[in-house]
């Protein structure tokens, strides 16, 4: 039976769907801001793009968001209320520079009154599976089922074994997926489908996403290929049919970034957040799992950002019951840290 696993903690909120010892899709909420998918938000056009078609509207918070299309007699310094139909999503440029996507929105509809988006809690309490709440004295369930496994697939952009192997590659135009392995094309080609299928959901991929799978030989081998990820991907979706090159593109609605973009649109905040999950179970002097003082160390870049969120330490504490420590270790990789 597959249920929902969940805790809040310290800068982020996690979920995962869980069946047979595994994960089947991981979703992360951070703690910010920013406007929140399916939001009905109060704003002011305040430049027009693209005449009648996209504007940049302002919220009553000050986050600017991306209005499409421009509703008629709106002109700029109008205001107008709007439904958020895509969160703000944190993005990398070709040249290393950050191009972040702003909030995609629509105007509201009529009779609409402004309310927040939903949490991820609201989100999968909608989804009627059942919701197991996992606090940090008891047994690690998120770890028991491979989450920290999962979110270094999501990091690395790798998922998979040897004889069938992904390799993901997000883009501001599409995520692209390379399967490859040790298996005859024949054998190969379902099972890197089924793979693929896997990691989009797991990894909770969308918008366009384009799959390289070997080439097979026939239209029978191709299909057998796309009855796998009809098979794992849950609807709504939309899919093309394996080409003769192997390729299949999927089109999923895109409402907030994946677990590859928000882990890696800031790496040290990735490991802070980490860090601070592990100390909230970390052994105390008296032996107690998540009680009593504890010391921190990571690198200075992660210990430095740590330190910017006091807030983060004295819920730590409060959590806890007991002194948080931390020591900056630049022996220690960003990746490497240790509570204790």
């Amino acid at each position: 039976m597959m249920e929902w696993l969940y805790e809040e903690g310290i800068g982020e909120s996690r979920a995962a769907l869980v069946k047979s010892g595994r994960i089947i899709e991981a979703q992360i909420e951070r703690e910010g801001d920013t406007v929140l998918a399916g939001a009905v938000a109060q704003g002011r056009l305040v430049k027009v793009l693209i005449p009648k078609k996209r504007g940049i509207v302002r919220l009553l918070s000050g986050e600017e968001v991306l209005l499409e299309p421009i509703p008629p007699r709106l002109s700029e310094g109008g205001t107008v209320l709007v439904e958020i139909r895509r969160a703000s999503i944190g993005e990398a440029g070709l040249d290393g520079e950050r191009r972040d996507k702003l909030a995609l929105a629509r105007a509201a509809q009529p009779g609409a009154k402004p309310h927040p988006g939903p949490s991820l809690l609201q989100r999968i309490r909608e989804t009627g599976v059942p919701i197991i709440p996992c606090p940090a004295h008891e047994e690690d369930r998120f770890e028991a089922h491979g989450w920290s496994e999962l979110l270094d697939s999501a990091m690395r952009g790798v998922f998979g074994a040897e004889d069938a192997a992904l390799r993901i590659f997000p883009t501001p135009a599409m995520v692209l997926i390379d399967v490859d392995g040790s298996l005859p094309p024949a054998q190969l080609g379902p099972k890197g489908a089924k793979l693929a299928a896997q990691a989009i959901r797991a990894m909770n991929l969308t918008g366009n996403i384009g799959i390289d799978l070997p080439t097979m030989n026939n239209k029978d081998e191709r299909a057998i290929a796309a009855a796998q990820i009809d098979k794992i991907l849950p609807l709504p979706f939309e899919r093309t049919a394996v080409n003769g090159f192997g390729f299949i593109q999927i089109i999923r609605k895109r409402e907030r970034a994946s677990l590859i973009e928000l882990l890696r649109d800031d790496p040290v905040l990735s490991a802070a957040l980490a860090l601070l999950r592990r100390a909230e179970r970390a052994q105390g002097a008296g032996g107690a799992v998540g009680g009593g003082p504890v010391s921190l160390s990571a690198n200075p870049a992660i210990i430095e950002r740590i330190r910017r969120a006091p807030d983060w330490i004295t819920r730590l504490e409060k959590r806890r019951g007991g002194t948080v420590t931390l020591h900056a270790d630049a022996a220690l990789a960003p990746g490497e840290h240790h509570a204790g």
